[in-house]
């Protein structure tokens, strides 16, 4: 049992920095201060962008530690960092791609307090491309 809850917190751990790298990734896709335009400005836009984002980021690291446990922890958790930041970088990706296919700045809109339909594409193309990395550890 103190394995087990070892092997908890440890996942929890990376798992809680892969968030935090993500969140970082989004900040420097967008204009200002992140948290600010959320917990201050109220910005749902920012709101719904970032939830996506950690959403997406926990289907991934949830299907990387559930398909690879039984490979050993060691092992299991190097996979869960792996493939967190291979979503990481695919969803930036994908963000890069929707800036240029929509007019204007997308990391500027998403900072606008008033609600804009973008943030609602912008999590869908986060989701999708979470769920495409999800995919491809499922066995």
């Amino acid at each position: 049992m103190l394995a087990s809850i070892g092997y908890a917190a440890a996942y929890t751990g990376v798992g809680i920095l892969l968030l935090v790298v993500g969140a970082i990734a989004l900040d420097l896709l967008t204009p200002g201060h992140l948290a600010r335009h959320i917990y201050e400005q109220r910005s749902i836009n920012a709101a719904i962008a970032l939830a996506a984002g950690f959403l997406g980021q926990g289907a991934i690291a949830f299907t990387t530690i559930w398909t690879n446990a039984t490979s050993g922890f060691g092992r299991a958790l190097a996979y869960t960092v792996v493939f967190g930041l291979v979503g990481i970088a695919l969803q930036v990706v994908a963000f890069v791609v929707l800036d240029l296919l929509t007019p204007g700045k997308l990391g500027a809109t998403l900072m606008e307090v008033e609600f804009h339909p973008a943030s609602l594409v912008t999590a869908a193309a986060t989701l999708a491309v979470s769920a495409i990395v999800v995919a491809s550890i499922w066995p």
